[in-house]
């Protein structure tokens, strides 16, 4: 899938599959066509993380890190019956050398479209919004909004323009990484242009939908969004290490991150960036060991209804060979979940039913490498020698990212 504007906030990228910060390029859209199950691979391989692969692990790990220009990168595998994989290669901090840790908090994208979506399913269980109630009955001003579904929202099949592709909000983010934005302010980036299309026609990735989705939250739960994701989502799910910040808050433990994201290309330190700008769409942080709990959490449905669950996974195709995309989720070869990508850092959290295995992935910045995001290249790397039955695989440039471009 392919990235709207490179500010795009994790999706597949907001960002990655559907990358959160997504580079200039068109949309991908494709019509709608029948829901696509999703591969269980029963024959698959699955190889046990033995000494042997965990040494084959590590050289195709560092060959990554080193080919891409990557500074750090965190990953995690973990299959039952089958052991683990935890490593952390290269440097937390370019200045002073640290080395990475598996134990540090990472900005995570458009990763943070599986949380927002999760929290409009929880409504949905709640009997507080329905999945086909029009945009309009929440939100005033939406283009198409009383067309335009909640459901069409979560699968990226609204229409709307993505604001991270307008060139007057890249440039004004970029100009100034520390400015604040509202959800109004990004909204109106969006609706200063034309609808792409009649509502369910096509997927196209857009982060336009996510900032939608976090609004509908906080008007049908009568919360701001941060408490609603605290207190339906995160608490219940134990994830003690991720936050939805408020400001540009990033707690201790952290990686610092690298982005060539600037006016002038130049490679600049976007550890402390204002993440408003992606807010709903890719504003989160987290760390390995919740990702891991939240990979499973997400792709099984553990805090939702089965038929709310059953729905989430009904996933459409893209464009892209072996990618769908569900509600706020996608499969990739089997791997369910998603990607992130926003200056600084990208990542990959997802969990293959066939094993029950989980992967997690994150890097310290979001430079691509031969137009492919450099998260995709460690995680297809990983898969191809752990479940080459499964391989993970995203789009160049994919429509996953929450990032910004001008």
């Amino acid at each position: 899938m392919r990235r709207h504007g490179r500010i795009a906030a994790a999706a597949l990228a907001a960002g990655a599959l559907l990358t959160s910060a997504a580079c200039s390029g068109t949309p991908t859209s494709v019509p709608r066509a029948a829901a696509v199950a999703t591969p269980e691979s029963p024959g698959a391989t699955v190889r046990a993380l033995t000494p042997a692969v965990a040494e084959q692990l590590d050289k195709a790990v560092t060959q990554t890190l080193h080919q891409a220009g990557v500074p750090g990168v965190i990953v995690g595998v973990w299959i039952p019956g089958k052991g683990s994989y935890v490593r952390a290669f290269g440097v937390a901090d370019k200045s002073s050398g640290a080395p990475m840790s598996d134990g540090l908090r990472m900005r995570i994208g458009s990763e943070t479209k599986t949380f927002t979506v999760t929290a409009i399913l929880r409504l949905v269980d709640e009997g507080k919004v329905g999945l086909d109630d029009p945009v309009s009955k929440y939100v005033e001003g939406v283009p198409n909004g009383d067309r335009i579904t909640l459901r069409q929202l979560a699968d990226m099949r609204s229409g709307l323009y993505p604001y991270t592709d307008d060139p007057d909000f890249g440039k004004a983010f970029l100009s100034d990484p520390d400015r604040r934005f509202t959800p109004q302010q990004l909204l109106d980036y969006a609706f200063k242009h034309p609808v792409g299309f009649e509502p369910g026609q096509k997927f196209q990735y857009s982060n336009t939908n996510a900032i939608l989705l976090g609004l509908v939250v906080e008007k049908a739960s009568g919360q701001s969004f941060g408490d609603y994701l605290q207190q339906h989502v995160l608490e219940p799910s134990h994830l003690d290490h991720t936050l939805f910040p408020t400001g540009t808050e990033f707690p201790q433990p952290h990686a610092r991150g690298y982005t060539t994201q600037t006016l002038g290309g130049e490679v600049a330190d976007a550890t402390n960036w204002d993440p408003s700008w992606a807010w709903a769409a890719g504003a989160m942080i987290s760390d390995l060991s919740d990702l891991r709990e939240w990979a499973r959490i997400a792709a099984t449905g553990t805090l939702l209804k089965p038929a709310t669950q059953a729905q989430r996974l009904r996933t459409l195709p893209t464009g892209f060979p072996g990618a769908s995309y569900g509600l706020g989720i996608f499969n990739s070869h089997g791997w369910i979940g998603h990607n992130g990508s926003l200056p600084g850092y990208q990542s990959v959290t997802v969990y293959l039913p066939s094993a029950e295995a989980t992967l997690v992935i994150l890097t310290n910045t979001d430079t691509s490498y031969e137009n492919n995001e450099n998260s995709t290249l460690f995680a297809k790397a990983v898969t191809g020698i752990v479940t080459p039955g499964n391989v993970y695989d995203v789009p160049p440039t994919s429509a996953s990212s929450a990032s910004p471009s001008p």
